[in-house]
């Protein structure tokens, strides 16, 4: 009880010295339409940039000693979201640079383990990572860099921090940031004391360098051999792409503590700034039933190559547009089966628009003036949601329920057999069509609209057609039941492959979807 009355003590001070040191600044520059979640303020703020219609954004990469799982890819997954919103909804230019971390202690453990020059194993999942990331539909990061390719520059900007006094060279040969030099310590979030490391000075103070290991790899500098400490490399990284001040910089809720803090503090003391980044972006955890954490060390991952043997990189994708990227997700299959119920309404919605559009689908009445009203309230909706902190949750209700209207109308009740359909709303049909898939499409959800794609299509329409020639003669002769029986056999073996088939008055209409279930 004492023990824990000490620790509640420590944390009191603590939490009573750090209170006053969130403050942060805002920006002088160019003001966009958008408006974000400060963690410092713990409010909405406008986003300024700095350079006229350009983002510059770091993003923390992966730690390239394991296979990613689906927990890491959601992150990747919502921060690509919100690039592509910047992008292709707000015309800004993304400059997004990307840190992988080659060199670690589980990189280290993990090569041990497997005899393998740490190299080797780093840049097999460092390639992997990339071409999961290519099937999920994330779009490349302008620059991807490594940890290793920047030890020279590491060395410097430790370098640089013991000569102003916020770095020292500890007894154990490892070089740490004195936090009690740097009186913004605190500003993203109140540090807990870590006490394993006796060879500190504080608590809190954090490793600039390690001290070389038996064995490990290790670089040369001018207090022995060793390699870089985790907050370090980031920091570097980023100022040697963008500088003394960076708009926007992301990762996962967790990094928030310590990794975001330290990187900031660093930073500020090295470039003698009060504030090295602008815009703190979180995007919340994928976490299973009980709020645990997916996670390598406890076992119980998802892998994304797994997840995309029952799924789409669509579903995904869909799981977290229909969620704020700052809010956790449970993983749960009624949450994937959500997803691939929303898809479904989706690619239907915009085939039956497709096939309308052709005269080919016999429909009910369509409300002109009520589809264009909803059309417009709806752009309006999705305006305000993406530009209110990249809410894509509300985007994507808005625009399920246009969906639900025009497909209200599409089907609504039977007309008289007339061999004839209302074209008259061709255009309205058309045009919220069309604003559907591209506001999807600005979110990264593909469509398969490729050459091949419409050559199978092709193949299948002829295909059913001599179907349809074959099941209107043996309706003629009434006794050829085996004839009729092998038509709905194809029908039914079409439908499993996620091609339905619907018999019409003017005739048959297919409608293509995707990943079945």
């Amino acid at each position: 009880m004492q023990k824990l009355m000490r620790v509640c003590k420590r944390f009191v001070n603590t939490e009573e010295k750090f209170r006053d040191r969130s403050q942060w600044i805002k920006p002088i520059g160019h003001e966009t339409e958008v408006t974000v979640y400060n963690p410092i303020t713990r409010c909405k703020v406008p986003l300024i940039l700095t350079t006229r219609n350009t983002l510059k954004w770091y993003m923390c990469g992966p730690t390239v000693y394991d296979s990613a799982h689906i927990g890491h890819a959601t992150t990747y997954i919502k921060s690509d979201i919100i690039r592509r919103i910047l992008t292709d909804h707000f015309n800004i230019d993304v400059l997004l640079v990307m840190g992988i971390t080659d060199i670690d202690d589980k990189i280290i453990k993990r090569s041990i383990e497997n005899k393998q020059n740490f190299k080797t194993l780093s840049r097999h999942f460092e390639m992997e990572f990339l071409e999961d990331m290519n099937k999920l539909n994330v779009r490349k990061p302008y620059m991807c860099c490594r940890v290793t390719d920047y030890v020279p520059q590491i060395i410097h900007f430790v370098e640089k921090l013991i000569a102003t006094g916020y770095g020292y060279v500890a007894e154990n040969g490892s070089v740490y940031f004195d936090t009690n030099k740097y009186n913004r310590y605190g500003k993203l979030s109140i540090p807990l004391p870590d006490t394993g490391h006796p060879y500190k000075k504080s608590a809190l103070d954090f490793a600039l360098w390690k001290v070389a290991k038996d064995n490990e790899p290790s670089w040369k500098c001018p207090w022995g051999h060793g390699r870089p400490g985790w907050h370090v490399e980031c920091s570097v990284i980023a100022s040697a792409v963008f500088g003394n001040s960076i708009d926007m910089h992301s990762g996962g809720i967790d990094l928030i503590l310590p990794h975001h803090e330290n990187e900031e503090a660093q930073s500020c003391c090295y470039h003698g700034v009060e504030q090295w980044v602008n815009y703190w972006l979180h995007c919340g955890h994928l976490h299973l039933k009980g709020d645990v954490k997916m996670s390598k060390s406890l076992g119980n991952t998802v892998s994304i190559r797994d997840y995309l043997e029952k799924y789409s990189a669509n579903h995904l994708r869909m799981v977290c547009l229909l969620s704020h990227y700052r809010n956790g997700l449970e993983f749960t299959e009624k949450i994937n089966q959500n997803a691939v119920i929303v898809m479904k309404k989706i690619e239907n919605f915009i085939s039956d628009c497709s096939t309308y559009a052709a005269g080919k689908l016999q429909t009910g009445e369509i409300d002109e003036n009520l589809l264009l009203t909803t059309w417009q309230n709806t752009r309006d909706k999705v305006d305000s949601a993406l530009a209110d902190d990249f809410d894509t949750a509300q985007a994507m209700h808005a625009i399920l329920d246009l969906v639900k209207t025009g497909n209200k109308m599409l089907h609504q009740g039977d007309i008289p057999s007339t061999g004839k359909i209302n074209g008259n709303h061709v255009s309205i049909i058309a045009a919220v069509s069309n604003y559907v898939s591209s506001t999807l499409s600005k979110f990264g959800l593909s469509q398969s609209t490729s050459a091949s794609d419409r050559r199978v299509e092709d193949v299948v329409d002829h295909f059913l057609k001599f179907r349809t020639a074959v099941r209107t003669r043996a309706l003629e002769n009434p006794k050829n039941n085996v004839l009729l029986k092998e038509c709905d056999n194809v029908r039914e073996e079409l439908s499993a492959c996620g091609i339905l088939v619907k018999v019409q008055t003017l005739g048959t209409h297919i409608s293509v979807i995707t990943n079945p279930t």
